[in-house]
């Protein structure tokens, strides 16, 4: 019991005051944060998924500067490969100026020419020719942007998704088949092929969310077995004329599509556009919708997050996991569609994903798995994919260089660090 002091204010005896230098008990732990022993996570799984939260959500203007810096460092190679550039070295210090005019051509002129093949071609003899470059650039921004959605979801659940070409593959070769085999009106036979493509993949995407749910396995090292898996198996179809190979053909290769299945063109037939872009765009707004609007999206978001806190609070883990790789290879799914039912695809072979399951990596790193960022993201790498073939064919320089650009923007977006010291931005400790 307190004492009185001589003002009549009560006196901490001695041993209230050590309680009060203790703190309180350990009894009043918040019970629902998850617990620091929690084995949902090892250190080292911790560390990852927090790398990778970062570096998947983290601030825009570090995706910007990314680009910027990757596109510096590309005409540093673009000098190097250059002839006039590297004979005017050899007398730098006699005429520096040749140097420096030189460099300023190589450069100005594959950046120039890189628009021209992207954007807009003022070269052009016709305004069909003019304004053809755009819609290459959206042609190859179609697949690009719903394969990288499909890989931006599951990083918003906290999963890497590296299996996208083998999802590409599975569901390519479903949509041909469906395609090749059924004889259907157009209304019925392509949304029936767009729908068999689909589904193969999400049902090839959830044998990696699957084992992630029961087994705990890591989906990196099952969706890139998987790929090798789909791989060997369409190529299996592609050498039987009772699946996918084409009649009387000795090459592993499907026949071409019907017109029945074949996704319309947009502009008619002198422009490469097909309603695939339309599809990406109707998926951009679908998969913002579901992260942003649904319950199911709020899940995903809250396992990726933490998933300990998140089975704390009453979502089942293991059934996000799985539906977020479904919905993952569905999407995907969607860009070998758009791969095998162009309005200028002359039939499926094993190459049919085209590079575009890992590029798709890359679109939804750049866009910081947001829709709409990654919609973005999807039309600036069509436009390196589009431009870059007109740079070479125009300037002489090697199409290598966009490839290496698409690494450094890599490069720089898992070292947001980097990015920062460099332009000297504020950290998140500042």
């Amino acid at each position: 019991m307190s004492e009185k002091g001589p003002e009549n204010e009560p006196v901490e005896t001695p041993e209230q005051a050590q309680e009060q230098a203790q703190g309180p008990e350990s009894t009043d732990v918040r019970v629902d944060a998850p617990a620091a022993t929690d084995t949902d996570r090892s250190p080292d799984a911790a560390r990852w998924h927090t790398a990778l939260r970062e570096i998947t959500t983290g601030n825009a203007l570090v995706a910007v500067l990314s680009v910027v810096l990757a596109m510096f460092f590309g005409s540093l190679l673009i000098l190097f490969t250059d002839a006039d550039v590297r004979y005017a070295l050899s007398y730098f210090f006699a005429r520096p100026y040749d140097t420096f005019y030189y460099a300023w051509e190589a450069i100005s002129g594959a950046y120039v020419s890189l628009w021209r093949g992207a954007v807009y071609n003022d070269l052009g003899g016709t305004f069909i020719q003019q304004i053809k470059p755009i819609t290459e650039t959206l042609k190859f921004a179609a697949p690009l942007t719903l394969a990288g959605l499909g890989i931006g979801l599951t990083f918003r659940a906290g999963l890497f998704n590296i299996g996208g070409r083998g999802q590409m593959l599975l569901g390519g070769a479903a949509a041909a088949y469906v395609a090749v085999t059924l004889d259907l009106p157009m209304i019925v036979h392509l949304p029936l092929a767009i729908l068999a493509g689909a589904l193969a993949a999400a049902l090839w995407g959830g044998i990696a969310g699957l084992l992630k749910a029961l087994t705990g396995a890591h989906e990196v090292i099952v969706t890139i077995m998987l790929n090798y898996v789909g791989y060997y198996l369409v190529f299996y179809a592609l050498t039987r004329e009772s699946l996918l190979q084409a009649p009387g053909s000795g090459n592993p290769k499907s026949a071409p599509m019907p017109d029945s299945a074949v996704l319309p063109s947009l502009l008619g037939p002198q422009f490469n556009l097909h309603a695939g872009f339309l599809l990406a765009v109707l998926a951009t707004f679908l998969v913002w919708w579901i992260l942003n609007r649904s319950s199911l999206g709020y899940r995903f978001r809250a396992v990726g997050e933490n998933p300990a806190a998140a089975r704390a609070a009453g979502i089942n883990v293991g059934v996000a996991y799985l539906s977020a790789f479904m919905i993952s290879g569905a999407l995907v799914g969607l860009a070998a569609v758009n791969q095998v039912l162009g309005s200028v695809t002359d039939g499926v072979t094993s190459g049919l994903d085209a590079g575009i399951g890992f590029d798709a990596i890359t679109v939804a790193l750049l866009g910081r798995s947001r829709p709409f960022g990654i919609l973005a993201a999807g039309i600036l790498f069509g436009a390196f994919k589009a431009g870059g073939f007109f740079m070479q064919a125009s300037e002489g320089i090697p199409v290598d260089i966009v490839l290496v650009i698409q690494s450094l923007i890599v490069l720089f977006l898992a070292a947001p660090p980097l990015v920062k010291a460099i332009f000297r931005l504020p950290s998140k400790e500042a």
